[in-house]
């Protein structure tokens, strides 16, 4: 692979492939409220003597790119558009699923709505790799993945034990519960992860960041929403949408370590109000730290590897 050490410093511009409550600034216009902030925000300048992680940070990110795109992928039957890309480290599916065909899609919605986060992923993974290029840095290859037991082990954990074969290419809400599991961590990693970017200029590596932010979170919102509509339907035996929905994130809240940084999408304390937007109680999304993250995806705290990626992340922050 290509070290990228001549390549050019400058950030690729994103081709265009394609939480927050409402109560924030709620009662204020939305341009006086940008004004005002604007206004009261200093002027950054970062420190000059700190070491600049942006690479490092990109390819952290890029671990958990290559994990949704390859489970979007194997869902819409399009997991070869991920080959020759970082390598052919094993990926590990439930028995019968080669990610070669599509899954049985119950509606075309929601296959459609697969076959755009696959789009949509993938182009997440080729742009890390090309930012970090061009940032002089060495792209991570693609780790090992799980994208069959893994799921099946954090249901099995989120549900006490008392779902073990979970398949999240069966059935839609299977698929939904699974992007479920995923959309929510890389929000809060992305979010996590800004104060720690050195490149703040316009264009710069913060602002692409943000905006693959900004499509996680339409990514996460979708799907929350997608399960929202079906709250009250069965998920598992003894388990709405809706209970495995909170299920699942007090499992996430259990790993990640002490607070309060995920909810369920029934969760919200006031009556006849949805929770489709997770969110603190100014109306920002969570952040978590690398470690946070890698405590969820390995499915256990303060561990090397494990869940999603049976050998551990790749790249110096791990």
């Amino acid at each position: 692979m290509e070290d990228g050490m001549n390549a050019p410093q400058q950030v690729p511009d994103p081709s265009p492939v394609s939480s927050t409550r409402r109560q924030f600034l709620r009662g204020a216009g939305l341009a006086g409220a940008g004004v005002a902030l604007t206004a009261c925000a200093p002027s950054f300048t970062p420190r000059q003597d700190k070491p600049n992680l942006d690479a490092d940070i990109l390819n952290f990110a890029l671990n958990l790119e290559y994990l949704e795109a390859a489970f979007y992928l194997a869902a819409t039957g399009r997991l070869t558009e991920l080959q020759g890309i970082g390598g052919d480290a094993p990926i590990q599916f439930p028995e019968g699923v080669t990610g070669t065909a599509p899954m049985a899609f119950q509606s075309d919605v929601i296959r459609d709505f697969a076959n755009e986060l696959a789009s949509n992923e993938l182009a997440h993974v080729r742009f890390l790799i090309a930012t970090v290029k061009a940032l002089g840095g060495l792209p991570i290859p693609r780790p090992a993945l799980s994208i069959g037991p893994a799921f099946m082990a954090a249901v099995a954990a989120a549900s006490g034990g008392k779902v073990t074969d979970f398949n999240p290419y069966r059935d839609d809400i299977s698929f939904l519960l699974a992007s479920h599991t995923l959309e929510d961590v890389g929000v809060t990693a992305y979010k996590g992860a800004s104060p720690l970017i050195r490149d703040r200029k316009p264009g710069g590596v913060l602002e692409q960041a943000a905006g693959i932010l900004a499509v996680e979170g339409y990514h996460m919102g979708s799907t929350r929403f997608q399960l929202y509509k079906r709250r009250d339907q069965e998920a598992a035996p003894g388990f709405t949408v809706a209970a495995m929905s909170r299920a699942i994130s007090d499992l996430r809240d259990q790993l990640d370590g002490p607070g309060d940084k995920d909810q369920g999408i029934t969760d919200s304390p006031r009556p006849g109000e949805s929770n489709i937007v997770p969110a603190d109680a100014n109306g920002v999304a969570f952040s978590r730290t690398p470690r946070e993250v890698l405590n969820i995806v390995y499915q256990k705290a303060e561990a090397a590897a494990g869940g999603f990626f049976p050998s551990g992340v790749n790249g110096k922050i791990r």
